[in-house]
């Protein structure tokens, strides 16, 4: 039978309230086509709801095969499971492709606003970067990227990662020092999805 022992805390009533309105507001970003609920692998799944030993999580697997409508999904629960007993505050996630990041890292930009992305992206909670062998290097995009790796690589801040390659085939792209660290962070928390493409079944269909 109910009993008032069982109503929410304040504190709790206000977390939980938090925990909607951040959930709703990353549903929100979710490009339409992966806001459609899909089954995880076990593995994603387990790190979405923070039972995973390893805080960050690379994706990979085959062009079609559902990688970065696993990585949207996955996020969209990690945002909910950081509302638990550990709470300490509203995660803060920016999500990238790999293509868009080093257009935006590149030393044409404006200097301030390249300064600046690099600052936001070592300090939100969790750094979402999609299809990554996509992207074209420049030793100055490379250095960037270190900035960016190191300094969330020193202050345990998690990545997610999707490549159509394993991390130890991302040394063109990354440069050594980023995929040493990338290594670590991955370390236990690489997930392969396999399967046909999608996209081409969906064409024939």
């Amino acid at each position: 039978m109910y009993s008032l022992s069982d109503e929410p805390t304040g504190r709790q009533s206000w977390i939980d309230e938090r925990r909607d309105a951040a959930v709703a507001t990353f549903a929100a970003k979710i490009p339409g086509i992966y806001q459609v609920d899909i089954e995880l692998d076990p593995g994603i799944a387990r790190w979405a709801a923070g039972e995973s030993n390893c805080p960050s999580l690379f994706i990979t697997g085959p062009l079609g095969v559902g990688k970065t409508h696993s990585a949207w999904q996955a996020i969209h629960r990690w945002v909910y499971s950081q509302f638990g007993a550990n709470y300490r505050g509203t995660p803060v996630v920016e999500s990238w492709r790999s293509t868009a990041l080093f257009d935006a890292l590149r030393p044409d930009t404006d200097g301030n606003s390249g300064r600046a992305l690099v600052k936001r992206l070592q300090q939100v909670d969790l750094l979402y970067i999609d299809d990554l062998a996509a992207a074209r290097p420049s030793s100055w995009t490379q250095e960037r990227l270190f900035e960016i790796f190191d300094d969330r690589y020193i202050n345990r801040r998690p990545v997610l990662i999707t490549s159509d390659v394993l991390p130890k085939e991302l040394l063109e792209v990354t440069g050594e020092r980023v995929l040493s660290r990338l290594a670590e962070m991955c370390r236990g928390g690489v997930v392969h999805i396999e399967g046909a493409d999608r996209r081409r079944g969906v064409a024939a269909a």
